[in-house]
């Protein structure tokens, strides 16, 4: 096999699955170098910044990554960005243009993931109206700092969609403080929580109980809130025709949702509800003169077709009054990432491989995860993903790229690319690029030694609090790092 340097550009769960299986599958290889790049700069994306709190046991990965860590063939440099651009979300990420990365390795992944919310287009961002990403970023501490939400100042939240997001945001929104402290919630968090006004929180679908996208474990979370009770649901809406063939998971569900919440209706200050068949079409915000402190969500009512299983509007509709609309409607990859295609909001790529816009696949160029196929699976959708982009990576070094020959996308014409991708077929075996020796000297770049430093700092920091561990931000790891 020839000597293979592949950088990986994302630090999430894909890109150490990846790196795992490649590792591992690879045992002997002493030719083979790993390094992750992430713009973060704690490793593991999703699973420290998109994991709810109080869900911990999501989070065992993270032995398994740190055992990829071990391995002296593989380097993790968190807090980089790989772009022409830098990132205004994050200002203190290292930014490095791609030929860097060409001109260092032979080989190049992208498990950059999907950053950005989609948004509703009848809705878009405002003071009351707001992604649920930018609330997921601020109760776990994302570097791109979101604002807390002044819950002080609001007693209903409406979300739109009903997925796990939503009802992880509406969990915590509805349990005690005192609850969530035992967990990886950052104490600023705990204190905004403490003041929370909140008393209702509405769950907008556009569809049915039968399509409902919430998994069994998270209904019965919120079904067993300890200090919230769940508005009944019309029992018409949770009686299916009888031609229709149900799932094991759908009759789960309508059995849940017809026995109702553990707390019985009206004997708790909280509440909750499912609104089927519901569609925002407008928000209006208070009029400034008015001291209702209340937006005015419009919604039309669906019914679902038979024939296509989509929501057509009745042409009936209803306004909701609420405190702030949460828009949880999925993610897509960030449009400035090499290779974005945006007619599927991701980029292209063929069975790991990336594919160039006329089609062709690009040699040595690979796409994992939800980079690869859009936001959609659980982490071991993910890790079965990764392996098979891994086993597809192996094929072609150990075959020296001969897989590759005249092979081409069908796809649409598309302008062509305006440069190859050329890598250097003899890198400095173990060097990252001339950047990031710098910025790991400047203290600007993570490695993995400095994470571990952090982690066990973290937990112990949550430990003296009673707690699963308590965070710190970038500027105070940073200064934590200058002193071990």
């Amino acid at each position: 096999m020839p000597p293979v340097k592949l950088a990986i550009v994302g630090g999430g769960p894909s890109a150490f699955y990846v790196a795992s299986r490649l590792l591992s599958r690879l045992p002997q290889s002493e030719s083979l170098r790993v390094h992750m790049f992430d713009r973060l700069w704690a490793p593991h994306g999703l699973v420290r910044y998109g994991v709810a709190p109080d869900h911990p046991e999501v989070k065992n990965c993270t032995h398994k990554f740190d055992t990829v860590a071990n391995d002296p063939r593989f380097r993790f440099f968190g807090n980089v960005n790989v772009g022409s651009t830098p990132l205004s979300s994050i200002p203190h990420a290292l930014s490095i243009p791609l030929p860097s990365i060409l001109n260092n390795y032979t080989h190049l992944l992208y498990a950059t993931g999907c950053t950005l919310p989609t948004l509703h287009p009848a809705i878009p961002p405002s003071a009351y109206c707001i992604p649920a990403l930018s609330l997921v970023h601020w109760y776990t501490q994302h570097p791109a700092h979101s604002p807390p939400p002044p819950l002080e100042k609001m007693t209903h939240v409406t979300l739109i969609g009903n997925g796990n997001v939503s009802l992880d945001i509406a969990r915590i929104l509805l349990t005690s403080p005192s609850i969530l402290a035992k967990y990886d919630v950052p104490q600023p968090v705990l204190e905004t929580l403490s003041r929370s006004a909140v008393k209702h929180v509405s769950i907008v679908a556009r569809r049915g109980p039968l399509e409902a996208a919430f998994t069994m474990k998270e209904l019965r979370e919120m079904i067993n809130l300890p200090e919230a009770s769940m508005v009944p649901i019309e029992p018409g809406l949770l009686a299916p025709s009888p031609d229709i063939i149900l799932t094991r998971q759908q009759k789960r569900a309508l059995d849940l949702l017809q026995k109702g919440s553990k707390n019985l209706p009206g004997s708790t200050s909280k509440t909750w509800s499912l609104d089927f068949f519901r569609s925002p079409t407008g928000l209006t915000p208070p009029p400034l003169s008015s001291l209702d402190t209340q937006a005015q969500l419009t919604l039309a009512h669906n019914y679902l077709d038979p024939a296509t299983n989509r929501a057509v509007p009745t042409g009936e509709t209803s306004s909701l009054s609420t405190s702030l609309v949460i828009t949880s409607l999925g993610f897509h990859t960030d449009p400035e990432t090499s290779f974005f295609d945006p007619s599927v909001n991701h980029l292209r790529s063929l069975a790991g491989r990336v594919v160039s816009p006329v089609g062709s696949v690009l040699k040595h160029v690979y796409a994992s995860g939800w980079a690869a196929n859009g936001a959609k699976g659980v982490l071991a959708t993910t890790m079965m993903d990764a392996h098979a982009v891994a086993d597809t990576i192996i094929s072609d070094i150990t075959s020296n790229g001969e897989v590759l020959e005249n092979r081409v996308m069908q796809t649409s014409p598309a302008t062509p690319t305006s440069s190859e991708i050329v890598f250097n077929p003899h890198p400095h075996p173990d060097d990252p690029p001339l950047e990031i020796q710098q910025g790991i000297k400047d203290g600007a770049v993570v490695q993995y030694n400095d994470w571990k430093a952090i982690d066990d700092e973290e937990i112990r920091r949550g430990e003296a609090m009673g707690k699963e561990r308590e965070r710190m931000v970038w500027e105070e790891a940073r200064r934590f790092l200058a002193r071990v």
